[in-house]
């Protein structure tokens, strides 16, 4: 059984990719700090994913012909949990204990804890790991879902993703497809000062990979790099290298390193989600202000 898109509306998307930012910062506000900025960079890349593309049962979260998904970069789980909410996996009242004591809702997802959390995260730099070993599985079962791993740019310094990548290109993993939320920026700084991944394309080419590069905010742009993945278990795994703008959606917060962890308070917090609500506007480096 090849997955099927579900063909939702590019207004649909676009409303769910605010969902995710504004819900981000409204738990931010519960927990008293969130990861804004590396989750408003991943925002389009979550709704097409979850809203559009992966294969999904809400009412059996265990199916075992679901899409997989492994949130390598989990300090972005706080966008993550309102779409398992939306979709129907848990109640949205849920969320209001998020990270309280107690709660299952924690700063990184945990699968015994959360439903519709395939791996739980912690460190960065296990999730590619992960996942070519559900890829293995699906193989070794006969089964033909798909295993997506969302990674951070910043963990690609990480020795043990390159392992996975060379791995998953020898195994020929088809149904392995990771995507990188290349936003430029990590906790530290400028991933280009810190530890060079750039050219992204040919180093995960020459570990056997076939590579999209896209514009990671463009929902036509995600659909169709989507849209080009090869069915079947057997063949090259796929990348989509999705540039993006860390902290998009609030002009302050755009590539600052600022954000990466804060709060948002009293008229902060009413002038970000009124910015949020009004939707995105044209991204401007500071360059060209």
């Amino acid at each position: 059984m090849k997955p099927e898109r579900n063909n939702v509306s590019l207004s649909v998307l676009e409303e769910k990719a605010k969902f995710i930012r504004t819900e981000t910062v409204r738990l931010s506000r519960i927990a008293g700090a969130g990861h804004y900025s590396s989750t408003f960079s991943c925002a389009e890349l979550l709704a097409t994913l979850y809203y559009d593309q992966m294969r999904l049962e809400p009412g059996q979260p265990e199916w075992p012909e679901r899409d997989r998904f492994v949130m390598s970069k989990g300090h972005a789980a706080i966008g993550l949990y309102p779409v398992l909410a939306d979709l129907g996996f848990f109640d949205p009242s849920e969320l209001d204990t998020y990270t309280r004591l107690g709660s299952s809702y924690g700063d990184h997802p945990d699968m015994k804890k959360v439903k519709g959390i395939d791996f739980s995260s912690g460190s960065l730099g296990h999730g590619l790991s992960i996942g070519v070993g559900m890829a293995l599985a699906a193989r070794m079962t006969q089964r033909d879902y798909r295993t997506y791993v969302m990674l951070g740019d910043g963990e690609l310094s990480e020795g043990q993703i390159w392992e996975a990548a060379n791995s998953a290109g020898h195994f020929g993993l088809q149904n392995l497809v990771a995507i990188v939320d290349r936003n430029g920026l990590s906790i530290d700084g400028h991933t280009e000062d810190i530890m060079t991944v750039e050219p992204m394309e040919d180093r995960f080419a020459a570990f056997g990979w076939e590579v999209q590069r896209i514009e990671g905010h463009d929902l036509n742009a995600v659909r169709e790099a989507f849209a080009r993945l090869p069915s079947g278990r057997d063949g090259r795994p796929q990348v989509i290298i999705a540039d993006t703008v860390k902290g998009r959606g609030v002009a302050h917060m755009e590539m600052s390193l600022d954000w990466h962890v804060g709060n948002l308070v009293g008229e902060d917090y009413d002038a970000v989600m009124a910015e949020l609500e009004a939707g995105l506007k044209p991204y401007e480096p500071e360059s060209m202000a």
